[in-house]
């Protein structure tokens, strides 16, 4: 009897635990989308223990002391070099620049010195130019990327780390600009060292009418002739996550106030249904998806809400009670994206908003012909987005693999983890 009461006992707590899990727009294995990139869909997940040794007891985790710089060097030359199939961090980056170049039409050619390079960082927790114990961007990836865009042959004058609508703050300033004093810092304000954003007003009208929502944005990215987009691995109320995706509104002409501002369009319908997704005239933008070469994900650390310090420690495997000390990169958005959010809603089920948050990534995998019905034109100009990329979820949180894991003539997301020691 007691063993037969287990049984049931086990079952139920099974099936609750079953019933607890995400829902999604798409399922696993199942790709929506065509795949981007010199490797079609690869998303290149690294990772390096003992990279972050924050005690938690410092509310700055952000420094050197907690965070290696020189594995989180070896992490992004890892991820670049494996991302295009190159023996060399300048080989890479040549490829990278001369695959945007020929998708744009400027024939076979790399970087030349004059065409600016912008990097949105961010840095959302930030309230002032001192110090935020709160999760942004880490400034050991920050000089990482630097510095392999200068050993790349990159002019320091023609890269500049942005972060528009709030504050680049004085330990990630101080530490990239004492070694790169040439390279460009932007943030909302100015002052003490930074340059004050401009804007270029009624650059994004979007493709339906999102009312409030700011329409200008900043000149750092209308005249940068390359883009990258540098998020992190966290949630948000709303939508669930808060990634590459979401990284390009602090492009926008909003207040550095979050209460001041409109967020039209941001969450996913509550109930499952296809809607209109902001983050998908984003990603669109000529001027933001458009321009981008390179999506990087910072999951060094990570954090369930959107606010605070960073949550800690993460259970699932690999990082087995460990911190992340990850980074993701990638060519395809949506792509990134999709890996990004499986890992989170792993450690995290129970997160705010989790339910069907890939509706964005969904819609713009197929925004030639979103499953909401709506044309996508951000600049209202009557070019209409085609899809941006590939979506699907890899086939259980063990395996961790994607379509193209799975079979060489796979179409969705290629996944390749590399771990160092």
């Amino acid at each position: 009897m007691k063993n037969r009461l287990f049984i049931v006992a086990s079952f139920l707590f099974s099936s609750l635990v079953v019933i607890a899990q995400p829902k999604m727009m798409v399922g696993a294995n199942d790709p929506q989308g065509k795949a981007v990139g010199i490797n079609a869909g690869r998303v290149v997940w690294t990772q390096k223990a003992n990279t972050v040794t924050w005690n938690q007891e410092d509310k700055f985790w952000f420094k050197d002391d907690y965070i290696n710089q020189a594995n989180v060097t070896e992490l992004l030359s890892l991820a670049l070099q494996d991302l295009t199939s190159s023996s060399s961090e300048k080989e890479a980056w040549t490829k990278l620049f001369v695959d945007f170049n020929k998708k744009h039409g400027r024939g076979k050619n790399s970087y030349q010195k004059g065409e600016k390079i912008a990097v949105k960082v961010n840095m959302n927790n930030t309230y002032s130019h001192e110090e935020s114990e709160e999760l942004n961007a880490s400034p050991q990836l920050v000089y990482a990327l630097i510095q392999s865009l200068v050993n790349a042959g990159v002019d320091e004058n023609d890269i500049y780390i942005a972060e528009p609508s709030r504050f680049l703050t004085d330990y990630l300033f101080n530490k990239c600009h004492k070694d790169f004093p040439k390279v460009h810092f932007v943030d909302h304000f100015g002052g003490d060292g930074r340059e004050k954003t401009e804007y270029a007003e009624n650059v994004i009208p979007y493709s339906v009418n999102n009312g409030r929502l700011a329409t200008g944005l900043s000149t750092t990215f209308t005249e940068a002739t390359y883009v990258m987009n540098m998020a992190l691995l966290k949630g948000h109320v709303g939508q669930g996550v808060t990634l590459c995706g979401k990284n390009w509104y602090g492009t926008t002409n909003i207040h550095h106030d979050w209460r001041h501002n409109a967020h039209d369009n941001f969450d996913q319908d509550r109930k499952g249904g296809y809607k209109y997704m902001t983050f998908v005239d984003f990603m669109a933008h000529k001027d933001l998806g458009g321009k981008t070469m390179l999506y990087l994900i910072d999951g060094l650390l990570g954090s369930k809400n959107v606010a605070g310090a960073p949550t800690g420690k993460w259970r699932m495997a690999p990082f087995n009670g460990d911190f992340p000390n990850s980074l993701l990169l990638s060519q395809d958005p949506v792509a990134i994206d999709a890996v990004a959010s499986d890992i989170f809603i792993t450690e995290f089920p129970d997160a705010v908003d989790v339910n069907y948050m890939d509706n964005y990534l969904l819609e713009a995998a197929l925004a030639g012909k979103a499953p909401s019905g709506v044309k996508y034109d951000p600049e209202r100009d009557g070019k209409y987005a085609k899809g941006l990329g590939v979506l699907e979820h890899w086939n259980n949180p063990t395996d961790r693999q994607y379509s193209r894991n799975l079979s060489k003539r796979g179409k969705g997301i290629e996944l390749r983890y590399i771990y160092k020691k």
